[in-house]
């Protein structure tokens, strides 16, 4: 449990730098203590996103696509930002759709994780999507992913895949497991 703290004030805010997808906001804040200091924070859209870990028959289905950031292709859970006006659950299935070609009648949320609070406010909702079926929808991505069928009696070698190292996937495929342990045991 969090001590209970007086969050500091904010002075002043701006947008310093911005491109097409993201904007850089300058806070002046001012602490209980006095002390005042200039943070930086990608501003939020207000939307979040979504992450879905797919259950079919027995796989957890994976999509690899290119990451510019790291210059190469990933392995990872189907994701996507949330539409402004669409619900999480919507959108994790469009996301599924349009980059795994499988549709969802269940889905269970899992978490909702911030990537590095002290400097993006977007949450992302983790699910659990079931009940599986086929169903495409045109994405924004450049290029077809790759589907990955990864055997769920194998998840924890998704560890040891090179290409299986974006922290969100992997918090994603630890809350799947231990979701997954605990219905097994009711």
């Amino acid at each position: 449990m969090a001590k209970s703290v007086k969050k500091p004030k904010i002075i002043n805010a701006e947008i310093v730098a911005q491109s097409r997808f993201f904007k850089i906001e300058a806070l002046d804040l001012c602490f209980s203590n006095g002390q005042q200091r200039r943070y930086e924070r990608m501003k939020s859209s207000g939307h979040g996103a979504v992450m879905v870990v797919p259950i079919h028959q027995e796989h957890l289905i994976l999509v690899r696509e290119y990451a510019a950031g790291t210059d190469s292709y990933e392995l990872g859970f189907p994701k996507g930002l949330i539409d402004p006006g669409e619900q999480a659950e919507v959108a994790a299935n469009r996301e599924l759709m349009e980059e795994a070609g499988f549709g969802a009648h269940q889905f269970t949320p899992l978490k909702s994780l911030q990537l590095a609070p002290a400097y993006f406010a977007n949450a992302m909702q983790v699910f659990v999507a079931q009940d599986l079926f086929p169903q495409s929808l045109e994405g924004d991505e450049p290029e077809p992913m790759e589907v990955v069928h990864w055997p769920i009696a194998q998840a924890m070698n998704l560890l040891n895949e090179p290409d299986f190292n974006e922290a969100r996937s992997v918090c994603a495929l630890l809350l799947a497991l231990q979701w997954l342990d605990a219905a097994t045991q009711e």
